[in-house]
């Protein structure tokens, strides 16, 4: 097992939680406006709230304002952009529970989309969140935004014909888990980043961090479908075992596994303080999520 031991302390946990909550609050106002103003049919309305207000914690939405945050940037360059990158993720999330795909039943402690509203309604809600954050996204006169978050969601969908359709060897694990999880995480990262006009010594630490991080947050997931439970998690874990699927801790083990988390905190860590800048939310939140629990 790794001897290093990776804590937030108390004080610094509470502003990363503060801030976050923040985050949260100022994502949701908008999301909700947003879904309230696309006038869909009150089913197709019900399915995509249920699955988009069903208590994610909003990370990618998070990403992007503080990074955006960090370089100077105000929460109105950067907001909306948030708020697609989280119909994106909501949407890959109902569509990846589908029988077809994952065949999950449960999602963030609830029954998944296609269960309580039916396969078709739910690739529907799916399709709806997709498309509304693109005309969310188009409302922005800022083209780099626009690209790598949409570069993002195609790289997203790349990673899931990857994990459906793919060998299961180690290089196609990499791939699976840099555009299946990474690419999204990436374009929150430099969503907020390009919202703030960031330079190109700015662009080149931030997408170093997002890489670094987002081989972190998937090596945690595998981690936790090993040792986490429903109620923690708020979805069904031991899927990726009795399916056969490798992940970091099915191919390396779990002590391998949690070893190159820590290394992928470490190397993400140093290219924040590179940046010179008041990261401590990136930083809390790197820690935060080397330890995570959900």
């Amino acid at each position: 097992m790794p001897d290093r031991i990776y804590t937030v302390p108390a004080g610094r946990q509470m502003a990363l939680q503060e801030k976050w909550s923040y985050y949260q609050t100022l994502t949701e106002s908008m999301l909700r406006v947003l879904v309230d103003q696309s006038d869909t049919p009150q089913l197709l309305y019900d399915s995509m709230t249920y699955s988009l207000f069903a208590g994610g914690k909003r990370l990618r939405p998070a990403l992007c304002l503080a990074t955006s945050e960090m370089l100077d940037g105000t929460a109105t360059e950067a907001l909306k952009a948030a708020c697609a990158l989280e119909m994106i993720h909501t949407y890959s999330l109902i569509h990846d529970d589908l029988p077809a795909m994952d065949n999950d039943d449960m999602r963030r402690g609830k029954p998944s989309c296609h269960k309580a509203f039916g396969e078709g309604n739910a690739i529907l809600a799916g399709d709806g969140l997709l498309t509304l954050a693109c005309m969310t996204l188009g409302q922005s006169s800022n083209l780099k935004v626009i690209n790598i978050v949409t570069r993002g969601a195609l790289d997203m969908v790349s990673g899931q014909s990857l994990d459906l359709n793919g060998k299961q060897d180690a290089e196609t694990l990499f791939s699976i888990h840099e555009k299946k999880t990474g690419a999204l995480i990436r374009a929150s990262i430099l969503a907020g980043a390009y919202s703030a006009g960031a330079n190109a010594k700015q662009v080149q630490l931030l997408t170093e961090f997002a890489d670094h991080f987002g081989m972190l947050f998937q090596i945690t997931d595998d981690i936790l479908d090993v040792t986490g439970t429903p109620e923690l998690l708020g979805k069904t874990p031991g899927k990726d075992k009795a399916e056969n699927k490798v992940t970091f801790v099915t191919l390396y083990g779990m002590d391998v596994a949690m070893e190159e988390a820590s290394h992928a905190a470490d190397a993400a860590l140093e290219s924040l303080r590179e940046l010179n800048l008041d990261s401590s939310f990136l930083e809390e939140l790197t820690l935060y999520t080397r330890n995570r629990s959900w």
